[in-house]
Order: structure tokens, then sequence, then C-alpha cells
């Protein structure tokens, strides 16, 4: 063995993996603390539900973008130089956004923060890697994946706390002193390895990241402001939709004649890992989807504050820290697209039950169907990452991971904003359909009528009551369709898991192989 692959850090392995899971945990808490601030954030900043998860999703793509290109820069400025820079600009521009006083300030710090983001997840996880022995790896995943399931379980519940107790500001300032830590720790204890100290940096693919931004970055503006633009009777939508089409498809063909690909499209070729990237971008959609529903329908149509709506959500990482450990275990033994067709199932029904809310149910009602959510989220991750990335040689792994977190990414993208979009249109169809039973013709009126009149009537003038009468019916009206909308949403999310199932049965079987250890488990 060579001295350069005999290779150990000078210190400790195990401190360097509490030092990693420092920037992890703050990456993946920003996915998820942010939720339950968006009715927050949206009033403050004058701006509406639909455009306030501009928020989440611009944080998602840029991360996703990022990826692809983070093995390059490790080439070029070393990893430990280029995890402490990725650190700092995410420090800065989570400074950015807690200081954001428009909607546009708050959507370009939170690009950056997702930019950086995205560089920190794939440098933090190869310098734990390097720093452990073989045989040692697949405990030191297991500390990097708690980092990652720990974030979304506390997210909600201290986004919660902090927006009710201070400000929704302190969700993005409260990265500070953790990211001021991790540079310091970072300084102190990492190092790079002599090969990414000796290898010469191979020339990046200018061309097929420029195409690869520009395409993925129209689609999010479609997706974002394509709703208030109405869609495609817009013609600035139609010209982004076709320019972002035509980036696409050159990035495509750029990307499979070039001699050093940015993002190597041949490894779609195996049709595991085609599969799994599809079935992934569809995991994306659902479960980002739901999670930006339930913050907004809490606060806006059920009154919970900021930090009830955490902790209702909360369980579902609970849920998926149990389920987690289940499915890698079962794995070892059990047909894995067994378990992924039970995990899209059980995900289906979690998203029917939640399809059963009324105004009037308990805080239990949403925290059961949250559970079984994240049980089904680790029965789906593990196994399919697994099965996904089982059949590929190592030295395709870069590639493969970069490809198959982006398309999540986006899939989480593409989620947020269909179901948006869904709330919005519903909302507005149910309003037209229910309006119709408010006439002087209906009996069930006129009795509602004269019953809100007569509590009304204690205040004086008989008009002004009716009046107020008038509009608290049409308080309940609003109310009633835009829970009619969310109730649509979920069941078109429960419907939407059945997809899963039959393409489960599309991958070949997979053996577990040494090193798998390394998945990473969000």
């Amino acid at each position: 063995m060579s001295k350069v692959d005999d290779w150990r850090p000078q210190v400790n392995p195990w401190f360097i993996a509490a030092t990693m899971v420092l920037p992890t945990f703050m990456v993946a808490l920003d996915t998820s603390v942010a939720n339950v601030a968006l009715p927050h954030i949206a009033g403050s900043l004058s701006a509406g539900a639909d455009e306030a998860t501009w928020v989440l999703t611009s944080y998602l793509v840029a991360n996703a973008i990022v990826l692809p290109v983070s093995g390059w820069i490790t080439q070029v400025v070393g990893r430990r130089r280029f995890l402490i820079i990725s650190i700092i600009v995410f420090t800065l521009s989570s400074l950015a956004s807690g200081a954001a006083v428009t909607l546009d300030m708050i959507i370009a710090a939170r690009v950056i923060q997702g930019a950086s983001g995205g560089a920190l997840l794939p440098v933090s996880q190869a310098i734990l890697l390097e720093s452990f022995p073989q045989e040692k790896r697949g405990e030191a995943m297991a500390v990097y994946a708690l980092g990652v399931i720990v974030a979304p379980v506390v997210g909600p519940t201290l986004g919660g706390w902090i927006t009710d107790n201070y400000t929704w500001r302190w969700v993005f300032y409260i990265n500070l002193p953790v990211c001021l830590l991790a540079i310091m720790l970072t300084r102190l204890l990492i190092e790079d390895p002599p090969y990414i100290q000796a290898e010469s940096p191979k020339s990046v693919d200018y061309v097929g990241f420029a195409l690869m931004a520009a395409g993925l970055g129209g689609v999010q503006i479609v997706l974002d402001r394509g709703e208030r633009a109405d869609w495609f009777s817009s013609s600035w939508v139609l010209l982004v939709c076709l320019i972002s089409a035509a980036c696409l498809l050159c990035f495509v063909i750029w990307e499979l004649n070039t001699e050093e690909p940015i993002v190597d499209l041949r490894v779609l070729v195996d049709r595991n890992f085609a599969v799994g990237v599809v079935m992934a971008t569809a995991y994306g959609i659902i479960l980002y989807g739901t999670l930006v529903m339930l913050p907004l329908f809490l606060q806006n149509l059920m009154g919970y504050t900021a930090l009830e709506s955490g902790l209702a959500i909360s369980p579902r990482g609970i849920g998926a820290l149990v389920s987690v450990v289940i499915a890698g275990r079962l794995l070892r033994g059990a047909d894995g697209r067994i378990m992924i067709v039970i995990g899209f199932m059980v995900l289906a029904i979690a998203s029917f039950l939640l399809g059963e809310v009324n105004l009037l149910i308990s805080i239990g009602s949403i925290i059961w169907p949250n559970v079984i959510m994240g049980l089904a989220v680790g029965m789906i991750f593990v196994p399919l990452t697994t099965i996904a990335m089982g059949s590929l040689p190592n030295e395709m792994m870069g590639t493969a991971t970069g490809l198959y977190n982006l398309m999540r990414g986006m899939g989480g993208s593409v989620g947020i904003a269909v179901v948006t979009t869904l709330l919005a249109r519903h909302t507005q169809l149910h309003q037209s359909m229910m309006v119709y039973h408010l006439t002087p013709y209906n009996p069930a009126f006129q009795e509602s009528l004269h019953k809100f009149t007569g509590l009304f009537s204690s205040c004086g003038d008989s008009v002004i009551a009716m009046k107020k009468a008038y509009r608290h019916i049409y308080d309940i009206l609003l109310a009633q369709s835009s829970l009619m909308a969310y109730i649509d949403n979920f069941r078109l999310i429960g419907f939407f898991s059945f997809v899963g199932i039959p393409m489960a049965f599309l991958f070949k079987s997979v053996t577990s192989r040494k090193g798998m250890g390394s998945v990473i488990v969000d």
C-alpha cells in the first residue's frame, strides 16, 4: 500500500467526525427550520403565501446546482480551504437572509446560502470518509447520518420557538455561532490528504455548467412566478420555458460529447441508477410538498403558533430516525425493492390520513400521520439509495451522488411549486362553487344569517349587525374553501405516492457490497 493510500490524519478521526457534523447539521437544518416561519416572513415582507415559498425553493435549487462543480473546486483550492470558504459564505448569507427587508433581498441571500450549503455536504462527507480506515467508515457515516436526521427533528420546533419568542430573522441568525465554531475547529483539526495537494486540477466544463445553471434556473423562475403570470398565457413564461428547454437540451448534447463533462450523463446508462434518479425526484416532490403545506395549514387555518406547528411536524423526524435504523438492518437480508414498495404504500396511507383533516381536529391528528410519514421516509430512502448506487463502479460514485442529489432537490422544488399553485387554484375553485349557496333562497343560509345577526345585534345598530353577520359567513366560506384545497392536495400526494410501487420492480436485484455504509441518509 502506498503512502498516499495509507494516509491518516494527525488528530483523532472522531474529533474530525464531530467537526464535520456541525456544517452538515446547519445545512440540513436550514432546509426545514424556515418552513414554520413562512407565514411570518410573508407578513413581514408583504408577500403572499405562494411568494414566501420562494425562500425555500431558491435555497433548494442553488443547493442542487453547485453539487456537480464542488469536486473540481476542491482540486483547485484544496478541500480544507474550500470547506472554510463555504462555511464563511454560508454564514454571511445567513446574516443577509435575516437582515433582508424585501422579498427579492431574502431570495438572493438564500440563493447564495443554498449554493454554499450545497458545497458543504459532499466536501464534509469526503473529509469524514478519508479520515477513517475502511472498516470504521460505517460507524463514521452513522455519526454523519445522525446530524442529517436530527436536523429535521429539531428544525421545525426550533424555528417555531425562535419565531414566537423573538422574530423570524433569528431563524437565520442562529447559524452564526455554530458556523463560527465550525470554522475554528476546521482550521485546527482538518488537513488535506497528500493526493488532494499533489493532484493537478482538471479543466472545468464551463460551458456545461453555464447551460445547466441557465436551464435549471429558468425552470425555477417559471415554477416560482408562473402562477401569478397565469402560466403559458403569459408571453414571458413561454419565452423562459423555451430558453430553459433549449439550454437543457444543449446541456445533454454537450455533456455526452465533451471529454471532461461536469456531469457525466453516461452514468444514466445503468438501469438501476436511472430508475433511482426518477424515484428520487418523485420522493423529493412528495417530501417537500407536504413539509410546506402543513405549517401553512396549521398556522393560517388552525390558528397554531409557529412553535405549536413545529411541535406537530417534528415527530416526522422521530419516525425517520427509527425507520432508518430498522431499514439499515433489514437491508442486509431483505429485498430492498419490497422495502421501497412498503415505504411508498405507507407514505400514501399517511397522505390520505392528512386528507381527512378538518377545522376541529386535535394536534394528534397531525402528529400521527407525520410519524407514519417519517417511518415511510426511512423505508424508502435507505434501500432506494443503496440499490440505485449498488451496480455502479466506484469511480462513477462522485458523479452519481451529485446527479442523484441534484434531481432530488429539483423534485423538492417542483413539489413546492406544484402544491402552492394547486392550493391557490383549488381555493378559488371551491370558493366559486360554494358561494352559489349564499343566496336569499337557501334556507340554511338564511338561518345562519339570522343567527349571526342576532349574536351581533348586541353591538347596537341592526344594519351593522347584519353586515357583520355577512362578513362572518364569508370568512367561514373562505376558511372552508381553503380547507378543501388542502384536502385535495394531501389526497393528490397520496395517489402520487402509488407511482413508486410499480417503479420499484424496474430495479435489477443487487447484493450489498463493502463500502455501501457511506450512503447518505436524509
